[in-house]
């Protein structure tokens, strides 16, 4: 960038006159009017009259449900409204200037060099074809910061300040390459790349275990503390945000409706809706008792419904060795070694994703299984579900080894064992209703006639609290709650024994994630279903599980109820997933 380029962008960014950082707040948003223009001109409000402050250095976190305008908001300090989304009225105030009414090419040179911003998903804000590196360097050539071999240079002392080893080589490697941490911790090197004043973090962590999280956050606290950095947080986890951030922004259907320090909030919640977030916050150590006295009624009732279904269907197995007839799912063993190219053309590497695991699941209960990303918990769920085959060791159904069932039988073993994943959108067709992707089981096994296909799909949708006028919609046209719905509707379709939940809630926003937590739990006592939950939250593990199995770097390195591995885990790795849970040490609520 040339000496007079530099000092237009200087001009550009310059505080507006008289403004006076030691008393004046950095950013200031003044009753901010969002709107959204349909094909019929008409505007559909989004944020309606909301108002907040940051001061330099300060971290403020903006909480709400998928919907309430918080990341809105944020997008509207920098222009990046999607679609026909506008700013409609109020001032946005960046060091004194408002910024809402600003030039287009002034608010393209102040993003990334004054105001930088770490979007939500790592993959879909990373170009797949180009290098992590050639990314970071063209935000620094573009912010003006570096160009040509210092650019390099700098870029490999982004990524090592954003804590991944082995920078150089990195810098090299493609999105695809990269975990999904270390995909946040890239984005996260690319926001702070041209030294910003503020940095909007927009849900940076929401897909990311919580030991990785607590990395990541603590990293980018050390980071802004040391840049003096004031951090705009858009976050659904109150626990987060009670442990992250010095002030708390509540927003409810494009309003704010509670804001002041983020402890006296959620101690002392005065909105029904801030007590509602509250009262269902899973990381919360207020809930936890609670939850566990509803999970244990859960599971009598299931127990006996299962043992009730499996005596009508006399399905009972005979006992098969050290399975007993209680073990619906008994694993033997279980290992995967997969073949990984090496660094020479043509060489092979030996990873164990799964190494010697065994664990039961008993009728009428809910096994989890949790650990970091790459511990080989989905791994293990792909092999139950016979999707993967296992290098070595054994997956008995109700007594039966899976990998000797062929033809019918292994179909028929497809009925009984169904999984939920963790995108709804991802697994649901975009172009099948509603109702042609819960009929579709139905039809593909030949089960009932037309009508009473449709029927079956009614039942379904009333058991996941669905209106069946939601039938002919399509995935597109639902929230994220009812997509997830839709799948578990899916799911039960054909009566299955064991649901397999491979992170089916850890997308969702709080009240969501309770609404589905507590439907899973309904379905379980009234049908009698077994789970298999994989999942990264342990916060969430209290509310839906009766045993949890931790795993790390491919072995079960714990296995024991959920209260025991709460009240008193045995291995440092379980207490340091423990430890991690955002806010869990704090006691929130009235």
């Amino acid at each position: 960038m040339s000496t007079r380029s530099e000092a237009r962008a200087a001009k550009k960014n310059a505080p507006a006159p008289g403004y006076d950082p030691a008393v004046d707040p950095l950013l200031e948003i003044k009753d901010l009017q969002v709107g959204f223009r349909t094909s019929k001109k008409d505007v559909v409000p989004a944020v309606r009259g909301a108002s907040l402050t940051v001061y330099p250095g300060q971290t403020v976190a903006i909480v709400g449900e998928s919907g309430s305008g918080k990341s809105t908001t944020a997008h509207a300090v920098i222009d990046l409204l999607p679609g026909r989304g506008e700013v409609t009225g109020g001032e946005i105030l960046f060091q004194g200037r408002d910024v809402s009414k600003a030039r287009k090419d002034d608010i393209v040179a102040m993003r990334g060099s004054s105001i930088g911003l770490v979007p939500q998903d790592p993959m879909s804000n990373l170009n797949p074809l180009w290098k992590v590196g050639f990314q970071i360097k063209e935000a620094l050539e573009a912010n003006g910061v570096a160009k040509g071999k210092e650019a390099d240079r700098r870029v490999v002392e982004l990524l090592e300040e954003a804590g991944l080893p082995d920078a150089e080589r990195r810098a090299q490697q493609y999105p695809h390459e990269f975990s999904g941490g270390m995909r946040q911790r890239a984005l996260i090197a690319m926001g702070l790349a041209a030294r910003p004043k503020l940095l909007i973090a927009d849900e940076p962590t929401s897909a990311l275990d919580v030991t990785v999280q607590k990395q990541i956050l603590d990293h980018l606290e050390m980071l802004t503390g040391e840049l003096g950095v004031a951090v705009l947080l858009i976050t659904h986890d109150l626990g987060l945000a009670a442990e992250r951030a010095d002030h708390l922004v509540v927003m409810y259907k494009g309003k704010v409706v509670e804001s002041g320090p983020a402890l006296d909030i959620l101690q002392h919640p005065e909105h029904p809706y801030t007590q509602r977030l509250v009262s269902k916050a899973p990381s919360l150590a207020s809930q936890r008792l609670s939850a566990r006295v509803e999970r244990e009624e859960v599971k009598a009732q299931a127990v006996q419904t299962a043992g009730e279904i499996a005596a009508e269907l006399e399905a009972e197995p005979e006992v098969v060795g050290d399975v007993t007839r209680d073990d619906v799912i008994t694993v033997q063993n279980l290992t995967k070694v997969f073949k990984l190219r090496g660094k020479r053309p043509g060489q092979k590497i030996d990873f164990t994703a799964v190494d010697d695991v065994s664990f039961s699941l008993r009728r009428g209960t809910t096994t989890a299984i949790v650990g970091e990303s790459g511990s080989g918990k989905s791994t293990v769920a792909r092999m139950v579900l016979d999707l993967l085959e296992p290098t070595s060791g054994t997956v008995l159904f109700d007594g039966v080894d899976v990998r000797t069932l062929k033809g019918k039988d292994q179909l028929r073993l497809r009925r009984q064992m169904q999984p939920v994943f963790q995108n709804p959108y991802a697994s649901l067709d975009p172009l099948y209703s509603v109702y042609q992707s819960i009929e579709e089981p139905l039809r593909t096994h030949g089960i009932g006639s037309k009508k009473e296909r449709e029927a079956r799909v009614r039942d379904l949708l009333d058991k996941v609290s669905l209106p069946t006028s939601v039938m002919p919609r399509f995935p597109s046209e639902l929230s994220g709650g009812q997509r997830q719905r839709v799948a578990i509707a899916r799911a039960l379709a054909l009566q299955p024994e064991v649901v397999i939940c491979d992170e089916a809630v850890s997308a969702l926003d709080v009240l969501v994630q309770a609404q589905i937590l507590e439907l899973l739990n309904e379905l379980q006592a009234e049908l009698g279903l077994s789970y298999l939950f994989i999942t990264h939250d342990l916060a969430v593990v209290r509310q839906i599980a009766d045993d949890v199995i931790v795993m790390e770097k491919g072995k079960a390195v714990e296995q024991a109820s959920v209260d025991e591995v709460f009240s008193n885990p045995t291995q440092a790795y379980t207490r340091k997933l423990l430890d991690a849970i955002p806010g869990g040490s704090i006691e929130l609520g009235r």
